[in-house]
């Protein structure tokens, strides 16, 4: 048994602090990164930002929103052969192509057929190879046998949390290595195994490891509001993977359901009679992958060895997405101002943090 003693921390635990500056406006800074990979021999000019392949955010019409606004989606893996190919193949003829589009595979043999089906469409070459446990021996055996099918294809893989393993993926084929393992709004690994690792640290660590040799890393997970997305581009982060920051909108997936609560106001009803006013509220489902909806949803069922990893929330109905998109991109560019980063690239050369115990008055929330 061993104990690092380092501090871990999280993105609640820093703060960025400002500089002086010569931009005079958000809009003097650029948030389109060209990105060049280590295998993949595509340039891709966007903003790395990344939908969760997630049943409720990695849907068509998040992808719609997202690559409108140079963001990435990774498709969640539940679509079929038929519903991928149909969104693709059009989607490419209203966008000109799928570059921001990422399809996603699970490590078994059933995922590998369904993926080399979709690969000779030739719609898209992106892809997203997505384990829970990314220490498993399955996740590098498959990268490998992607990356040797397809030597051209620009590979997303994890997730994991270490430096190690970010180096091992990224040698054996992966472009970008997935960070994050327990952050998630509706992740309970932590809870349920206690395994994990603040995010921010596993970002400043694995982004340190992943560049060294070439490669790229995604944060997967803990983003709560925009803050924490400057917070981890400045900790080295290439694309950041969001899921409840975009869960619960008109464009995202999950059942809506209605209820109904009393309020502190009377209306009348009659002569000299009142009753409790009702209200009625809209909500949208929103769930892990590893949850116990989720295995029901899509696997038939809760397997008798393997146990719930994830929860299941109702969100209030938030309406269309892209008003949300606008202020993160909006905080980014803000950020940057402050901290005098011209280009989404130079984040981490101008970024200097604060420890801190406290970030946010809460008082009225």
């Amino acid at each position: 048994m061993r104990i690092y003693d380092d501090l871990q921390l999280d993105y609640c635990d820093v703060l960025l602090r400002p500089k002086r500056s010569a931009l005079t406006s958000r809009s003097e800074v650029n948030i389109i990164r060209e990105y060049t990979f280590k295998w993949c021999p595509k340039t891709i000019k966007a903003t790395g930002i990344v939908a969760a392949n997630m049943a409720t955010t990695g849907t068509f019409e998040i992808a719609k929103v997202m690559q409108a606004n140079n963001l990435f989606t990774a498709l969640h893996k539940h679509y079929s052969v038929e519903e991928l190919t149909k969104f693709l193949r059009q989607n490419k003829k209203e966008h000109g192509n799928n570059d921001l589009i990422f399809i996603s595979t699970g490590v078994n043999d059933k995922d590998f057929e369904k993926l080399q089906v979709m690969m000779k469409t030739k719609l898209v070459n992106n892809i997203c190879i997505d384990v829970a446990n990314g220490y498993s021996p399955y996740l590098i055996n498959y990268v490998k046998q992607v990356r040797e099918a397809y030597p051209d294809s620009l590979i997303m893989a994890g997730n994991v949390v270490t430096g190690d393993m970010c180096e091992d993926l990224i040698l054996n084929g992966a472009d970008i290595v997935k960070v994050g393992i327990g952050p998630g709004s509706v992740c309970t690994t932590r809870k349920l195994t206690g395994v994990g690792r603040p995010q921010f640290s596993t970002v400043v660590e694995c982004a340190d490891a992943t560049h060294g040799v070439g490669g790229m890393v995604c944060a997967d997970g803990g983003c709560t509001v925009a803050g924490d997305l400057c917070k981890s581009f400045c900790a080295g982060a290439d694309f950041i993977m969001l899921g409840g920051m975009l869960a619960g909108h008109d464009e995202s997936g999950g059942e809506i359901c209605t209820k109904t609560f009393q309020t502190n106001e009377l209306e009348p009803v009659g002569q000299n009679a009142y009753q409790v006013k009702l209200e009625e509220k809209t909500y949208k489902k929103f769930y892990g992958m590893s949850s116990q909806y989720a295995q029901e949803e899509h696997y038939g069922g809760m397997k008798k060895y393997r146990a719930s990893e994830g929860k299941e929330v109702n969100l209030p109905l938030r309406g269309p997405l892209e008003p949300t998109i606008l202020s993160i991109l909006g905080g980014i560019r803000s950020c940057m101002t402050y901290i005098g980063a011209k280009r989404l690239k130079d984040m981490p050369k101008c970024a200097t943090f604060y420890r801190v115990s406290r970030q946010l008055n809460t008082i009225f929330d």
